[in-house]
Parts: structure tokens; C-alpha cells; sequence
């Protein structure tokens, strides 16, 4: 038998001209088909457009188990233009191991911080190279290392990577002009650091096939070779694909890894899958997966986290380039909570639960969102619930796994902008096939919006009502509030029993009947009304005003739900 290739994937990941290209050159020794800036606008560019893939072979290290075989690592060389975000995303759900590409003479820079952003929602480990240290005077390169080195363990500390190796080396001495035969400094020491960090992935080869496919061409007299990293599930020689941008399905008929035909890959492999008769013109980038498992939705409801790096609030109604799977798209949020009683209820991960209610929310809730509980809170804390979600609607349909990691970004912030992009992270839970998601998906939504209305206290009527005023416009119906519960500042219950007259006014019953102090106060305050209208002098008026009390105000509380065609009130 052929001895085992462990494959594990390496995503080397940094900002632009950080040297990330030339550090998988020097890295690798097998060229994969997608290696090395194959875009001609790249390579005039010098920077990276697409998930350049190469690979490097080595022994397989002792923690990896017993006997012969080779860990071959698979660098996802991930472009760091900042326009090229989408891209890195895309890659990132592949890693198993990040190496994070910095500069040694310019320290972190906006996308090293992204990247490390990505790192910490994608990946489990990591690897910060320093770069370029050929560009630092012998003499004093030693101490530049160390003080750099220092600097990045401090950036790490607060992160999932803390405590991670940090590597200097230079990975084309002399910078790109130079010839060939100089050699990298500290590869070899980095290639070790590599093996002692490899681990076996957890691959799962049940569920759905799902393959990111980053290359596909034509060999003749063979078909058409789509090379890429399976996401998940497996994939055997004779198996039906589809494609599902194209709605096309199609048979596997032969596939190679590295070279090496085989009949069978699962999870985390990088691998060729030849199939006849489809134009490679029609798919560069993109999906195939077992028929019929992607589903294009519309909308989504989503679970998520807000960045911490990302500067300003996540307002509802806002509009966030959204990756969901492989694709990005425009979309716009609404975000909302468990109702404030359930504030600290454990929720259960990767379900959504449509039988509860949950309230709007006007942006999510963060320590530094403006909330108005603030008065009531004497610590200022505000009172955070354990999970957050977000209707997202989508301004195109978008295809992807059931489950998926979202990113929400603002990418039209400016490139230059020394600020994180990267807004938030979460989890699809629901996606909405149906166009008409508004009117048949989302009334299952119960998101309510708490109302209050305030108005006041007219007149007294008898023992038992009083009218009331300044709660409704003049045009409202006031039809459709009969029957709802009122409290006045006095304490009494009422419920609003019907309009009175035209201007808006309003009739309402104190089934308990009104306290003798409220009726003095309603009396005297009247009184005070009409006597001031008698032309009395404006001197004894204001006097009058002094002790006159506080008017009585009438309180409406109800909660409606956002979704509801009907827009009923509803009071517990």
C-alpha cells in the first residue's frame, strides 16, 4: 500500500506586500495546479488574486502516530488586498492552521489585524512569521526580532492565539529582483515549527459533500478537472455532483490528489475531480456538493457575535455585505434578543427556537450600546442577554449549507482606513427558500416591539370614569384600543372604553372606582381651570398654577409583534 499523506491545510494569511507569496514558494516543494499567482493581472500586480495552493511534503512527525508516511501541508496562500476580503473568508473555512505573514519592519498593519480576526472565527492555531528581517542591519537584526517579537506576544495576548510560536526569517533575501540563488533565511526552522504544530484535523466524512472548487480547466480526450478542498463529507469515484450555481449534475469519473489518481476523498483533502462535458469557462470559483443538498435562500435568521476590533454600533435597518458559504452578498438586519426575562437562559446552540418570543432590538447589544435602561440601573451595567440573532434579507438569493458560518463586513469602508472591516460573526440557522418569505415565513417570527403611549387625566365623569385626552392623534380609531388596560399616576386600573367626542378624547372605566384623593385632585384641578378662565389677572393665575398639582397621567403599555399582518396589541 502506498504509505498515508496526512494533509493538513496552512493558511498564510497577511497583509498585502507582507511577502506571503514568496514565503509558500520557498516553502513548497510540489506545485499544485492553482499555485503561485497563476492571474495574469497578479502577476504584473505582483500581489496575490486568488487562493494560490502549493503543497510541501515532509516525514510524518512522531505525534502523528507510528509508522511511514509522509504530513503534507497544503498552503492556502489567502491574497491580502483588502478588496480581496471575500476572498480570504472563503479560504478560511479550509484552515487548519494559520500562519500569520508580518512584516518585521513595519509590525501589525490593518489586514494583519483582519486576518487575525478570521484567524480567531475560523481556525483553531497559529504561526506568526516575521518577515523581510533581510532588511534589518546585521547588527542589530538580533534586538529588532526580539523587540518585534515582544510586540506581537502582546497584540496575541487577549486573543485564542496567545502564547503562539513566532518565527523571523526572510523568505527571498534581497526582495524580489534578486537571483534565485540566494537562499531563504530560517525556512528550515520554520518548516519544524510547522510539523510540531500539526495535528490530526478532525475530518468527518458523513453529511453532505461540499467541495470549494478554486480551479477548472480542460484536458483533452479526458473532460473537464475541477480542483479544489472538500468542505465537508466525501466523495467516491462514480458519485453524482452538482453544481448547484449552474443547477447542473454530473458524474465523477476519475480523480487525482497531487497527482496520484484515487478513488475516494473526504474532508480537508485537496483534490481533482474529472467530469465530461461541462465547459470549465462556466465555473472558475465555486460549489459542488451532493445534488440537492445547498438550498438558495432569500433571508436568514441568523445567530451572532459582534467583533470586538469593529468601531461603531450594529444598527437594525442597516446594510452589511454579508458571506455566507462562498458568496457575499448586500444585506440588511434587524436585530433582536430573548425577551428580557430570558435574558440568562442557556440557549441551545444551532437551533432556532420559533416557539418563544423575542424582543426587537434597535441595534445590538453591546457593553458600549446607548440603552435606555440606563436610570434604572443604578451600576450602569447594562444588562446583556447570553445570545443575540438577526433576521438577514438578502438583496440577492444566495446558495449554501444549511449551517454556516456568516461574516457581516463593511467593505466599502476605505481601503486605507486604518480601521477593522469585520463587523460580525455567526451561525445560519434558518435560511428562507421561499420569495415570499414575508408572508409566508416571517409571521412565525414572534419579535415584538414593547409600545408606551402617555396621556392625560380630562375630567371626572362620575366615581367610575374619567375622560381622557393626548394619548391618541385626532385621526386615530380608537375602535381598536377598546377594551386595552390603562394605569393612572394615582394608581387606579382603567380600560379604555370608547372615544368621546371628535378631537380625539377618550372615555375610560375604573371598574374599582376612583380614590377620593384622585377625584379632589381631578376636582380642584378643573376648578382651577375655570376660575383662570374667568378673566381673573394673570398675576393670581400664576399663583393658582404654584399649588395646583401635578396633572393625573394616563399609561398604555402593549407589545406587538413585528410580523403580525393584523397589528394586534397585546397585553399580558
Amino acid at each position: 500500500a502506498a504509505p498515508r499523506v496526512l494533509n493538513v491545510n496552512v493558511g498564510v494569511l497577511g497583509h498585502i506586500d507582507s511577502g506571503k507569496t514568496a514565503l509558500a514558494r520557498a516553502l513548497s516543494t510540489t506545485g499544485s495546479t492553482a499555485a503561485f499567482d497563476r492571474a495574469p493581472q497578479s502577476r504584473a500586480r505582483g500581489i496575490t488574486l486568488d487562493l494560490g495552493f502549493s503543497c510541501l511534503r515532509t516525514a510524518l512527525p512522531p505525534q502523528l502516530g507510528p509508522g511511514p508516511g509522509e504530513l503534507q501541508f497544503t498552503l492556502v496562500d489567502c491574497p491580502g488586498h483588502a478588496s480581496l476580503i471575500r476572498t480570504i473568508i472563503g479560504g478560511a473555512q479550509i484552515i487548519d492552521l494559520m500562519m500569520l505573514v508580518i512584516d518585521v519592519t513595519k509590525g501589525m498593519q490593518t489586514q494583519s489585524a483582519e486576518c487575525l480576526v478570521i484567524g480567531q472565527i475560523a481556525c483553531q492555531k497559529m504561526v506568526v512569521v516575521l518577515n523581510k528581517i533581510d532588511l534589518l542591519p546585521e547588527g542589530k537584526r538580533q534586538s529588532a526580532i526580539e523587540k518585534m517579537t515582544k510586540k506581537m506576544q502582546k497584540t496575541l495576548e487577549n486573543t485564542k492565539f496567545c502564547g503562539c510560536p513566532i518565527v523571523a526569517v526572510a523568505a527571498k533575501p534581497g526582495g524580489p529582483e534578486a537571483p534565485e540563488s540566494e537562499n531563504p533565511l530560517g525556512v528550515s526552522e520554520l518548516i519544524e515549527v510547522l510539523k510540531s504544530q500539526a495535528y490530526l484535523p478532525s475530518r468527518d466524512p458523513l453529511g453532505h459533500f461540499l467541495m470549494a472548487v478554486d480551479h477548472c480547466f480542460s484536458i483533452k480526450g479526458q473532460g473537464t478537472v475541477m480542483t479544489g478542498t472538500i468542505l465537508s463529507g466525501s466523495v467516491s469515484l462514480g458519485d453524482n455532483v452538482e453544481i448547484p450555481a449552474l443547477k447542473v449534475i454530473k458524474k465523477v469519473k476519475s480523480m487525482q490528489m497531487f497527482h496520484t489518481p484515487v478513488t475516494y476523498a473526504m474532508q480537508g483533502d485537496r483534490v481533482g475531480i474529472c467530469v465530461t462535458q461541462f465547459d470549465p469557462k462556466l465555473l472558475e470559483r465555486g460549489l459542488i456538493c451532493t445534488p440537492e443538498s445547498l438550498h438558495t435562500i432569500h433571508a436568514a435568521i441568523i445567530s451572532l457575535k459582534k467583533i470586538q476590533y469593529f468601531r461603531g454600533a450594529l444598527q437594525t435597518k442597516a446594510k452589511f455585505h454579508i458571506t455566507v458559504g462562498h458568496e457575499t452578498v448586500m444585506g440588511r438586519v434587524m436585530f433582536f434578543s430573548p425577551a428580557p426575562a430570558d435574558f440568562n437562559e442557556e440557549i441551545k446552540e444551532n437551533v432556532f427556537d420559533f416557539e418563544k418570543d423575542y424582543l426587537y432590538q434597535e441595534e445590538y447589544l453591546s457593553k458600549d450600546s446607548n440603552s435606555e435602561n440606563k436610570e434604572n440601573d443604578q451600576a450602569g451595567e447594562v444588562q446583556l442577554p447570553k445570545q443575540q440573532w438577526a433576521l438577514l434579507e438578502f438583496e440577492k438569493p444566495v446558495t449554501c449549507p444549511k449551517l454556516c458560518l456568516v461574516i457581516g463586513s463593511k467593505l466599502d469602508t476605505d481601503i486605507h482606513a486604518n480601521t477593522c472591516r469585520l463587523a460580525f460573526h455567526g451561525v445560519l440557522l434558518q435560511g428562507m427558500e421561499d420569495k415570499n418569505y414575508t408572508e409566508t415565513f416571517l409571521p412565525k417570527l414572534k419579535v415584538y416591539k414593547l409600545k408606551h403611549k402617555e396621556g392625560q387625566v380630562e375630567r371626572v365623569m362620575d366615581d367610575y370614569s374619567v375622560i381622557g385626552r393626548s394619548l391618541f392623534k385626532k385621526e386615530t380609531n380608537i375602535q381598536i384600543f377598546v377594551g386595552l388596560k390603562v394605569k393612572l399616576s394615582t394608581g387606579e386600573d382603567g380600560i379604555i372604553d370608547g372615544g368621546f367626542g371628535q378631537s380625539g378624547k377618550f372615555k375610560i372605566r375604573i371598574p374599582d372606582g376612583l380614590k377620593p384623593d384622585t377625584k379632589m385632585l381631578l376636582t380642584v384641578a378643573s376648578k382651577k381651570k375655570s376660575k383662570a378662565g374667568k378673566g381673573d389677572t394673570a398675576k393670581e393665575d400664576e399663583s393658582g398654577k404654584n399649588d395646583s398639582a401635578q396633572p393625573v397621567t394616563i399609561s398604555l403599555l402593549f407589545k406587538r409583534y413585528v410580523f403580525d399582518t393584523q397589528k394586534k396589541m397585546i397585553q399580558s
